[in-house]
């Protein structure tokens, strides 16, 4: 229960998968189908944040690296619904899991509209790592809430993930939108986490409401 009471805390109104879905199945135009994407997204707060960086987050992200075909998308949110503005191959696989079955349902929707295939999932990081074997694990945002459950979570959820490549960020202010401290604090935790891990950072990317590291998991 805490963990859904901590997700809630995300959801800036009611969900409306049904009408959303519906939007997105008759949006006409590429333009049009990624209008609707941002306006659904705006309904995250997680993603919501995301929107003003959305053009230059995952191209700053995927620069960094080779071609990915295989993306697993930890505590998601309605995060998938930002493929759009990824650079991935019509060939890749995207992964995705949060602990809401209706938000699953409504992003399985979403992926058989969009080239790439992919699959959403139920899932409880605080309690086991997802085991889809995949080039880059987004773990956005999830490891400050994953540790108001368990101190240990983020530890855990790092272990348990298989993937070569890893962007894993932070948020640059708090809900109440207060920043004081923030990235200095998360750089410290990401120091933290990475320590004895033998990761190579590729990058660093340093957006007001976001901090991301890509690291190539295996040196």
């Amino acid at each position: 229960s805490k963990l859904h009471q901590v997700g809630g805390a995300y959801q800036v109104q009611p969900p409306q998968y049904e009408t959303w879905l519906k939007w997105l199945q008759e949006a006409g135009t590429p333009e049009e189908f990624k209008s609707v994407c941002r306006g659904v997204m705006g309904a995250h707060a997680s993603t919501k944040e995301r929107l003003p960086i959305l053009d230059e987050i995952y191209t700053g992200i995927f620069k960094l690296l080779p071609p990915v075909r295989s993306v697993l998308d930890a505590a998601c949110g309605l995060n998938p619904l930002a493929l759009p503005w990824m650079p991935l191959g019509a060939d890749a696989r995207y992964y995705a899991c949060d602990i809401y079955t209706d938000m699953a349902a409504f992003l399985n929707g979403f992926f058989e509209l969009v080239p790439q295939a992919g699959r959403a999932s139920v899932c409880d990081l605080a309690a086991s790592s997802p085991d889809q074997r995949v080039d880059l694990a987004l773990v956005m945002k999830s490891i400050p809430c994953l540790e108001q459950i368990d101190k240990q979570a983020g530890v855990r959820l790092l272990d348990g993930l298989q993937n070569r490549y890893l962007a894993v960020s932070f948020p640059a202010k708090s809900l109440g939108g207060r920043s004081k401290g923030m990235v200095e604090n998360y750089s410290a935790r990401f120091e933290e986490l990475a320590a004895g891990r033998g990761w190579q950072v590729l990058g660093e990317l340093a957006f007001f409401t976001e901090l991301v590291f890509v690291v190539d998991c295996k040196g």
